[in-house]
């Protein structure tokens, strides 16, 4: 097959090569022809120009000499693989040139108008003369190259006659050889084949002592049968062991049956649970991690009411969460050391009267229950309080619950303590500006949407810049921080108290007037005046801050920079009216210390 697909592909790539050769013989003759034809057309045109004097004659006479020129260079270019063509080639070029030269001359002649030098020109003949030199030296050329391509073409038939009968003769060679090769293996392959068979007819009939113990003549076939021999020695020890197998696989189905029920129950609390943490790393505020552990945890252990308890660092308290099941607990939550679980850091529960200690936090009359700590890297992060008896086969389900509601504390403990690092001022733990301008715009939006008053206070610490001065910035912090808390402790839950900059500060107050929050701010105002900031064991005198108070009205600006403006020029006039005092805008009107 290898001898005939060479055989083939030599022959093709003749083939093609002798192919080459005809189609170049026919490029030549089409060449020569267009050259003759182009300078026949240009004598043509000259004749008829300097005849009839008429120049349509002559507007294709130039065009049609640079194409015979271009012809006869190409006809050169295309017979340089044959001397002999090539010099008849060159000798074509050489005459056509010079009769395109002629009729050149004559047409510059007959453009000028001297068609009588022309008509002249022409009768001398000698232009004729080289009309018939060039048909006679391109008839040459064509008999010549229509005898190569004759000749060429014999080569492609017998080139093709050589393959036809590679194809007829070689093909159904090719199908003996492979037919006789394939008749010697099945001879070869039959004889250990009907030998195997037999021998694993008697084994699957039940004479398990059944072996191959003919020759294979065949190295394949030895070792093959030897794997079957093999084989069938492993399938007599496994028959006599088959009653125990079958009483080991019974139970063992048994078990698997056991844990496949275990795992599906464990998957669909796997995926319950991935559900409840999805939902809590993505609970901002406390009310909504509440009401997912509300609506989760009943789920994952049904029927026993419990609670959450966070601990609370600042007060040292575990405080309620959240609460299902009908349980109810007290908001005021219990100290950690209450708490048995906490204190040794595992799960501590009751099951029955007097089995264990009852923690404080449940009560001496709770004769079951179970707290299970929430930790995270030794630290105390709350306690699951459960009403009830949790069973072996929800250890599991607490196991990961547990470990679920501790991720999610830490992470929203640790996305409210960002959120306070980007919203607080540093210094006086007061909002920052940022967060007042985010503010500032809800709430313009809420009372233009309800047309409930929105006023804001702008306000500053009088002659700041004396504390610096004389006691340094520390003396100016402790300034700003006891002003702060003085503000903070008086002004109401709903207001929001921001430091604009500096010693500047800033309170929002919804749902109320000027005039109504005047009288507040005068009790901070007042209350401030009577402060006397204490720093590094010395007294720095009283304090005195000036205050202008402004109401949004539909005119202004939602985006709060006029209200801020209003509140601002109140404050300006605060300070030019002697300072320590309080101004509402657009009526000045003044209430003195």
């Amino acid at each position: 097959m290898a001898l005939l697909a060479g055989l083939l592909l030599e022959g093709a790539s003749q083939m093609r090569s002798s192919l080459d050769w005809v189609t170049h013989s026919s490029e030549v003759l089409k060449t020569a022809n267009r050259s003759l034809n182009h300078l026949q057309q240009a004598e043509s045109g000259q004749r008829g120009f300097t005849l009839t004097h008429n120049p349509e004659f002559a507007e294709a006479v130039d065009a049609e000499i640079a194409a015979t020129r271009r012809a006869a260079a190409n006809l050169v270019d295309l017979t340089g693989d044959n001397p002999a063509q090539n010099s008849r080639a060159k000798q074509i070029r050489k005459i056509i040139a010079q009769r395109a030269d002629i009729i050149a001359g004559i047409m510059k002649l007959a453009r000028a108008g001297d068609f009588s030098a022309a008509q002249a020109s022409v009768a001398s003949g000698h232009g004729r003369y080289l009309m018939q030199l060039v048909d006679a030296r391109v008839g040459d050329l064509l008999n010549e190259e229509r005898a190569l391509s004759t000749a060429r073409m014999a080569v492609v038939e017998r080139r093709l006659n050589y393959i036809r009968w590679l194809v007829m003769l070689g093909i159904p060679a090719t199908v003996i050889a492979i037919a006789f090769v394939a008749a010697a293996l099945i001879r070869r392959i039959r004889k250990p084949v009907d030998e195997m068979m037999t021998v694993m007819g008697q084994l699957g009939a039940g004479d398990r002592r059944a072996r191959i113990v003919a020759n294979m003549d065949s190295s394949e076939f030895e070792r093959l049968a030897k794997g079957y021999n093999a084989m069938a020695d492993e399938l007599q020890g496994a028959v006599a062991d088959q009653v125990d197998s079958q009483e080991r696989l019974r139970v063992a189905n048994l078990e698997l049956s056991q844990n496949t029920e275990v795992l599906r129950e464990r998957g669909e609390v796997i995926e319950l649970l991935g559900g409840m943490a999805h939902r809590m790393q993505s609970a901002r505020t406390d009310e909504e991690l509440a009401s997912i552990i509300r609506v989760f945890v009943p789920r994952v252990l049904p029927e026993i009411p419990g609670a959450l308890y966070a601990h609370n660092n600042s007060r040292n308290l575990l405080v309620p969460i959240a609460a299902w099941g009908g349980l109810d607990v007290s908001s005021a939550g219990f100290a950690p050391d209450q708490c048995w679980a906490l204190r040794r850091g595992q799960s501590h529960f009751v099951i029955e009267p007097d089995s264990d200690i009852v923690c404080a936090h449940v009560g001496h009359d709770m004769h079951h229950y179970h707290c299970e700590p929430l930790l995270a890297g030794g630290e105390v992060i709350g306690v699951l309080y459960l009403k009830g008896v949790v069973g072996t086969e929800n250890r599991f389900r607490l196991t990961v619950l547990t470990e679920n509601i501790a991720s999610a504390l830490v992470n929203h403990r640790l996305q409210r303590g960002l959120r306070e690092q980007t919203i607080r001022d540093p210094l006086t733990s007061l909002f920052n500006r940022r967060y007042m301008e985010e503010t500032l715009a809800l709430e313009i939006a809420r009372s233009s949407r309800s047309g409930s008053p929105l006023s804001l206070v702008m306000c500053d610490v009088d002659h700041f810049k004396r504390f610096n001065d004389e006691f340094g910035h520390d003396a100016g912090d402790a300034v700003l921080q006891a002003v702060a808390v003085e503000m903070r402790s008086r002004f109401r839950d709903g207001d929001v108290v921001c430091r604009f900059g500096g010693e500047e500060f800033t309170i929002i107050a919804p749902g109320t007037s000027a005039a109504t929050l005047a009288s507040r701010v005068e009790n901070v105002r007042q209350g401030i005046s009577e402060l006397l900031v204490q720093q590094g064991g010395r007294t720095l005198g009283s304090t005195t801050m000036s205050f202008g108070i402004a109401t949004w009205e539909e005119s202004m600006d939602r985006d709060g920079s006029t209200l801020i403006k209003a509140a601002d020029s109140a404050l300006y006039r605060s300070k030019r009216g002697g300072r320590n005092r309080v101004t509402l805008d657009a009526r000045a009107e003044v209430i003195d210390a």
